[in-house]
């Protein structure tokens, strides 16, 4: 389990059905260390701090492994690290297998995964297509954030130790395919008393109840 790359980016303003918003999804590699602190990553800033961002999302994380799959998805997009928006692409670590309350050990970086990504209509804007959305969600490679517990630097190439969340163990995927049709409920309700999962997200999972 690695960093493959980190990822950042500065707002942008981008022409949107006729308006002009300001977007960070636009994410470059960076070379050598990097400040990681409670809130983001150096070089990096969320643009619209109502829905991204915050303690619970400070660090967004992709797996490289999925970068394969979007390649044979989409054949004509450039799919750079970081393309999805990620701060750090990792490898050894998908949905199916980190859990809500899982922490991450980078030397002496801490972080703890939240949630996964849903996806907002920025990631259209980023590729240029409408249906990014649907096909993100239906691909079930959300990828997930991450809380700061320790700040400290990283960079690419850092080993990462998983130290698996103590009790019930919720899967991002598990949480994720709630918001897809037909969602189990079961998981809805092991989720809705996750001490690791923010209580906005714990409320949602009971109005799925």
């Amino acid at each position: 389990m690695r960093i493959v790359s980190v990822n950042v980016g500065r707002p942008r303003a981008v022409e949107h059905e006729g308006e002009r918003i300001l977007t960070s999804i636009f994410k470059a590699p960076v070379a050598g260390r990097v400040r990681v602190a409670r809130l983001n990553i150096a070089g990096d800033e969320q643009s619209d701090l109502t829905v991204h961002g915050g303690r619970a999302k400070a660090v967004y994380a992709y797996p490289s492994e999925h970068y394969a799959f979007w390649h044979r998805e989409l054949p004509d997009a450039a799919l750079p690290w970081g393309a999805f928006g990620e701060n750090l692409t990792i490898e050894g670590l998908t949905e199916d297998r980190v859990a809500v309350g899982d922490r991450m050990r980078i030397g002496n970086v801490e972080l703890a995964v939240t949630t996964p990504r849903l996806p907002c209509f920025k990631l259209g804007i980023r590729f240029g297509r409408a249906d990014m959305i649907k096909r993100f969600m239906a691909s079930l490679r959300s990828g997930f954030y991450l809380a700061v517990l320790n700040e400290g630097e990283i960079g690419a190439g850092d080993p990462v130790e998983l130290v698996p969340a103590e009790g019930d163990r919720v899967t991002i995927r598990e949480i994720f395919s709630l918001f897809l049709p037909r969602p189990d409920l079961r998981i809805a309700k092991r989720a809705s008393v996750l001490p690791g999962l923010p209580e906005s997200w714990r409320e949602r999972m009971r109005e799925r109840l």
